[in-house]
């Protein structure tokens, strides 16, 4: 099978786990703070060390730009990883929300879509609020990413601890974002959800609306992860070994 091909598929499958299952516990609990926190982290790990070794389980169109940024992909596998990645999150929140439906189960779908502004307040100051947050938490997540999968990080063993120290940091910007923007950090997530609320007519008729901040936010974030790898973390990695 063409090796594209087979991260391809590696990407939509996780994310339609991460989706399925962590948005999951977000309806099943009435987004429960902690629980969808852990989840989501613990989705991470899990994909982590089982397509990691794969596709490098971006399962998140921010990461992959922050990868493309970095020069760790080409264009043509970045988009591949986004139509795969949007993919399964699609297929992901259709089953999980179609699952709840069917067995009569009543949860909080807005939750597992994402509170469009912060608050919902919809005026020009929550959407302000919104972008910040989800560029900021974004910021954070590839760039804890990009430095735990490099070069230096595998020469020093820290790569070995990648997925878990990925997951952990998912669950901490889940921490502070679920009361803020609900968390995104994730396109293909939002764009998931968003869609299966207005297939199923769960009362979201603003979620597509309002998915651009969850684009337009967490991409912003990884492109500025990447641009600060760039100019700090990559040129000191190179810096050091001209020295040796």
């Amino acid at each position: 099978m063409n090796s594209l091909l087979k991260k391809a598929i590696a990407e939509c499958f996780g994310t339609f786990v991460l989706v399925f299952v962590a948005c999951g516990v977000a309806l099943a609990t009435g987004g429960s703070l902690v629980a969808t926190s852990l989840a989501f982290g613990l989705v991470i790990v899990a994909m982590a060390f089982s397509i990691g070794r794969i596709s490098g389980c971006h399962i998140n169109p921010a990461v992959s730009l922050g990868c493309l940024l970095t020069k760790r992909m080409t264009v043509k596998d970045f988009l591949v990883y986004v139509c795969a990645q949007c993919v399964g999150a699609i297929l992901g929140a259709l089953l999980v929300f179609g699952c709840f439906k069917m067995a009569g189960v009543v949860g909080n779908y807005a939750f597992g879509a994402s509170n469009y502004a912060v608050g919902g307040d919809y005026s020009f100051g929550g959407v302000v609020a919104a972008l910040i947050t989800e560029v900021v938490l974004t910021f954070i997540f590839v760039l804890v990413i990009l430095n735990v999968t490099d070069k230096k990080a595998d020469e020093s063993g820290v790569s070995k601890f990648a997925g878990l120290i990925i997951g952990l940091t998912l669950t901490l910007v889940h921490l502070i974002g679920i009361n803020l923007t609900g968390t995104s950090v994730n396109p293909a997530r939002s764009l998931g959800t968003a869609v299966a609320n207005l297939v199923y007519g769960s009362g979201e008729a603003k979620a597509l609306a309002h998915l651009w901040m969850f684009i337009v936010g967490p991409l912003c974030g990884g492109a500025l992860a990447a641009l600060c790898y760039n100019v700090l973390f990559a040129k000191d990695a190179k810096d050091e070994s001209s020295n040796l």
